[in-house]
C-alpha cells in the first residue's frame, strides 16, 4: 500500500497561486518523525495530516519544512477542500469548523488573536529594510507573532527583509501590514517566519486572525477583505465574531500522487 498525498493551491481560485499547502489523509495516526519527513521533503509552507476521528470529526495536524505549527488557515482549507468542504477538525487550537458557502468559497471558523502594543518594541524597520517612519505601530501577542503597520500599502509591498535580522527577533512570525489602497480591499500583508524555515509565507491564514481584529479596532466594522502581497499573492475574507474570526477562500487542487512509503503507526 502506498500513501496518498495531495498538493493545493489555497486563498485562489487559479492555479500557481495562493499558497500551496500539502494535505495526506491518513488511515490512522502515525509518528511525529514521520510526518516531519514528509513535510520537510514537500517543503511548501506547510503540509496537513488529517486522521479521521470514530465521531465522523478529523484530527488534524500541521507541520513546516522545520517544525509543528500551531495554527494554520491555507492548510486546514487545503484539508477541507480535499474532504469535500463542510468538515470539523481537532487541533492544538481547539475545534476548527468549515462549512462550503457555495461557489467554490469555504469558510473556516478559528480563533481570534488580538494583537496589544509593545510597550519596549523591537526596531523593526531596519528587519523590514524600511526607513523608520515607515513603521507606525508595533504589536505583538503571546503566541509569538509579531505585528508592524506600516503607513501605507506601498511600503508593505516594498518592504525589502534581512532574514537574518527577523529571525533574530525571536517568535513565531512577523507580519506586516496596512489599510488597503484599493477598493474592496481592507488590509494589505506580508508575513516573514524563517525561524519555522519559510522566509516569506505565500498567504498566511492564521495572519488574518490577528488582521481582522486590528481593522475591528481601527474601523467599527467586522467584515473585510485582505490581501497577501507576497509574490504568488491571495485573498483572504475576515469576519469577526467576538472572539472568533471566521476565515474565507478558494482553493484548487495542482497536483495528486503517492508516497512510496507507508507511515508507521503512531
Amino acid at each position: 500500500m502506498v500513501q496518498p498525498i495531495v498538493v493545493v493551491d489555497s486563498f485562489t481560485d487559479v492555479p500557481f497561486a495562493g499558497n500551496p499547502a500539502g494535505v495526506c489523509v491518513l488511515a490512522a495516526a502515525t509518528t511525529e518523525a514521520w510526518m516531519q519527513s514528509v513535510a520537510a521533503e514537500l517543503n511548501v509552507s506547510e503540509t496537513a495530516f488529517v486522521v479521521p476521528r470514530t465521531d465522523g470529526d478529523h484530527d488534524l495536524r500541521w507541520f513546516s519544512p522545520t517544525t509543528e505549527v500551531e495554527l494554520c488557515g491555507h492548510a486546514t482549507l487545503a484539508s477541507a477542500h480535499v474532504l469535500g468542504g463542510d468538515r470539523r477538525f481537532h487541533t492544538r487550537s481547539g475545534p476548527l469548523v468549515c462549512r462550503a458557502v457555495g461557489d467554490g468559497t469555504i469558510e473556516m471558523d478559528f480563533p481570534a488573536l488580538p494583537v496589544d502594543p509593545v510597550a519596549d518594541p523591537p526596531d523593526l524597520a531596519p528587519a523590514l529594510g524600511l526607513p523608520p517612519d515607515r513603521v507606525v505601530g508595533v504589536y505583538g501577542n503571546e503566541g509569538g507573532w509579531l505585528f508592524a503597520e506600516l503607513a501605507t500599502a506601498a511600503d508593505v509591498r516594498a518592504a525589502v527583509p534581512d532574514l537574518v535580522a527577523v529571525q533574530a527577533l525571536g517568535g513565531f512570525a512577523t507580519v506586516a501590514a496596512a489599510p488597503g489602497e484599493r477598493e474592496g480591499i481592507a488590509s494589505v500583508c506580508r508575513v516573514f517566519a524563517p525561524g519555522a524555515g519559510i522566509d516569506e509565507d505565500p498567504v498566511t491564514g492564521s495572519a488574518h486572525c490577528l488582521i481582522g481584529p486590528w481593522l475591528a479596532a481601527r474601523t467599527g466594522r467586522t467584515e473585510f477583505t485582505g490581501e497577501q502581497a507576497s509574490s504568488r499573492g491571495g485573498i483572504v475574507g475576515m469576519r469577526v465574531e467576538g472572539d472568533r474570526v471566521v476565515l474565507s477562500g478558494r482553493a484548487v487542487t495542482v497536483l495528486e500522487g503517492t508516497l512510496r512509503e507507508d507511515p508507521p503507526p503512531g
